[in-house]
């Protein structure tokens, strides 16, 4: 079967402050995704699914419409709290989404084929979805995975701290997923403007306060993941394994992610996931203050002819 491009598009953004997969960052009205969209088509995909909400399936559909949708056959599923297996129910007062397990989740009557995922608010790069379609239509199977790993310097923002999920390897396999929760390269002062003896490093902030240097070159997740058509069946049954802890622990808020039963599937011997690595940079607007480079970087993008100024025509 053609592979398929799920492309998550249902978050809000929460610490970006608004619904980031909709805002403009060139002249034209392009936004972050439609970079995504015109590099997997280049790579070979011709089928897409979006992953959104019901309140801006209008203004969604008709910024697809007259763009990527030229060029793909398009699908789309709702990500819903009430989704849930049988014998669960949303807790009352909650409004947040189960996370990006359950959003995939959400396309199960849609995935028939090998799947590449992917955020709609980052900027992968053209290498990684070469690599990852050529995974999906090559090697995928119901026990082989994949996903491209970007070096964690390239990954950085400017403004603030990020969450990054640092893997391990062996012998170009995932052994390991560690997530990391305020990451940052540190400033050349401290606070107090005194010299800062770790400046231009990369650091992990724990609870505590203390410090875990990372190496630069360490390479993490970046949710650009390729599955067999089967990895629904691994998140399914992980979904409702899952849900009874999360209403245990964490009912408001807890989540379950797409990544969820890989650390699992490797401990168990299950599954295998390759680990594709791309040179490229990654970029985003995690924060409202990125924008204005992000901006800067694809009109330059548009500039060096990386990009044609019209994507689609």
């Amino acid at each position: 079967m053609e592979p398929i491009l799920v492309i998550m598009a249902a978050g809000m953004g929460s610490r970006y402050g608004g619904n980031k997969q909709l805002d403009p960052i060139t002249e034209q009205g392009d936004i972050i995704m439609d970079f995504s969209l015109y590099d997997a088509y280049l790579a070979g995909f011709r089928r897409v699914c979006f992953i959104i909400k019901h309140d801006f399936e209008d203004v969604f559909r008709a910024h697809i419409e007259k763009g990527a949708g030229r060029k793909y056959q398009v699908s789309y599923a709702f990500q819903e709290i009430d989704d849930l297996p049988e014998g669960f129910s949303a807790p009352e007062g909650r409004t947040k989404p189960w996370g990006t397990g359950q959003a995939v989740l959400s396309a199960r009557n849609i995935i028939d084929a090998p799947f590449a995922v992917i955020n709609a608010d980052d900027y992968y790069g053209k290498e990684g979805f070469r690599k990852i379609y050529d995974f999906l239509v090559n090697k995928a199977d119901a026990t082989h995975n994949c996903m491209v790993g970007f070096e964690i310097e390239k990954t950085l923002s400017e403004n603030g701290t990020v969450s990054r999920g640092i893997c391990k390897a062996s012998d170009g396999m995932l052994t390991d997923i560690v997530e990391h929760l305020k990451v940052a390269k540190e400033p050349q002062t401290n606070e107090d403007g005194s010299p800062n003896p770790l400046a231009g490093k990369i650091t992990d902030t724990h609870k505590d306060g203390t410090k875990e240097i990372i190496p630069s070159d360490s390479p993490v997740s970046m949710n650009l993941w390729g599955f067999g058509a089967e990895y629904m069946d691994d998140l399914r049954e992980g979904f409702r394994e899952a849900l009874g802890t999360i209403l245990e622990q964490n009912p408001m808020k807890g989540e379950y992610y797409i990544q969820s039963p890989i650390n699992e599937d490797i401990a168990d011997g299950s599954s295998t996931y390759e680990v594709l690595s791309s040179s490229d940079k990654w970029f985003g607007v995690t924060y409202k203050e990125d924008k204005p480079e992000v901006v800067k970087k694809f009109a330059s993008l548009k500039a060096d002819g990386t990009y044609p100024v019209n994507l689609w025509d």
